[in-house]
């Protein structure tokens, strides 16, 4: 598994549309599902949980809980759905998420975590990889993050992806948690150094392939989360910088293989919003960008989208001067 560069699970975000736009953009950056709670797999409809495009691939499952049955449960159900890594969360840090007893929280309970890992572990040949931040609250010291680390890679874990701020547990909004605690990296790259057999992926703030240049010579890879998001195009410039791939496509090439994806999910009964909400920044620092942000807005992202539209946006690009050329994503 290359896990170099990742894009991060975000909740409302790296859904299947997203991943399918992402994929379009970069064949090897590793991507991520949202979170999926290991209840709703064990009660709800696990294919509409756990399905996706086999065109996705590489991408990994990031599991929420704390019951080692249900992880267990939902790790083979995500096996059997062909995803090629598990990971379990332990770094979200909303109120709601904490109620439930997953997410940072747990990292108060290392013993409780490294129980439900060896379940999960016991289960599949997949492997199983965990998603947590440096510290909760006043807990903040290296000390405490190394011996967290130590108890979990006892379980047999190989891969520790590490937000690089602590989470504020009840304190602030998971939007202030992104933002406000500070980053320490230097937590991280000691890690790397206490823990060399074992691989360790930074995130938190990472935003450019300058920025993760220097993060690679100190940790085995990054997880970039908001800004491949918003600047998905930043995925292309991974691939040629990165990944040493010149095959790239351009933004306009993105939007034309994309259209047939739409075409099959709206026969579904998928919305049309729902697909193209994703693709709103695709144009992000090029000429014509706010044309195509605007069309977007009063013709497809909204919730009783005209599908004829759709054929339509290709033309609405090339008499609108919007920049599709292959290039920095700025």
């Amino acid at each position: 598994m290359n896990r170099k560069v990742s894009v991060a699970p975000m909740m409302d975000c790296t859904d299947r549309h997203e991943r399918f736009f992402l994929r379009l953009i970069s064949k090897n950056t590793l991507l991520y599902t949202e979170m999926v709670v290991d209840e709703a797999i064990s009660r709800g409809d696990k294919k509409k949980l756990l399905e996706f495009n086999i065109n996705e691939k590489p991408v990994a499952l990031q599991l929420g809980g704390s019951s080692p049955k249900l992880l267990s449960e939902a790790t083979k159900a995500g096996e059997d759905f062909g995803y090629d890594e598990i990971n379990l969360n332990l770094g979200c840090p909303s109120k709601k998420v904490e109620k439930n007893r997953f997410g940072a929280c747990l990292m108060k309970e290392p013993n409780l975590v490294a129980d439900c890992l060896s379940k999960m572990q016991s289960v599949t040949k997949l492997p199983v990889t965990i998603k947590t931040r440096i510290g909760y609250d006043e807990v903040e010291d290296y000390e405490n993050l190394y011996n967290f680390i130590s108890t979990l890679k006892a379980t047999g874990v190989k891969t520790f992806i590490i937000h690089a701020r602590k989470a504020m547990l009840g304190k602030f909004t998971p939007k202030q948690n992104l933002n406000i605690p500070p980053l320490k990296y230097e937590y991280v790259y000691k890690l790397k150094e206490d823990f060399p057999d074992k691989e360790i992926i930074i995130n938190g703030g990472i935003t450019s392939v300058d920025e993760i240049k220097p993060h690679l010579e100190k940790t085995d890879g990054v997880m970039i989360g908001r800004a491949a998001y918003h600047t998905p195009y930043l995925l292309a410039d991974i691939e040629k910088d990165i990944f040493n791939n010149d095959n790239i496509p351009s933004r306009q090439d993105v939007i034309e293989k994309l259209i047939p994806y739409v075409k099959e999910e709206l026969k579904k009964g998928t919305r049309l919003n729902q697909i193209m909400r994703h693709t709103l920044g695709l144009f992000h620092g090029q000429t014509g960008a706010s044309y195509w942000k605007r069309y977007l807005s009063e013709n497809m992202c909204v919730r009783d989208a005209d599908v004829k539209k759709i054929d339509h946006i290709m033309d609405k690009i090339k008499y609108n001067n919007v920049d599709t050329r292959v290039g920095q994503s700025a």
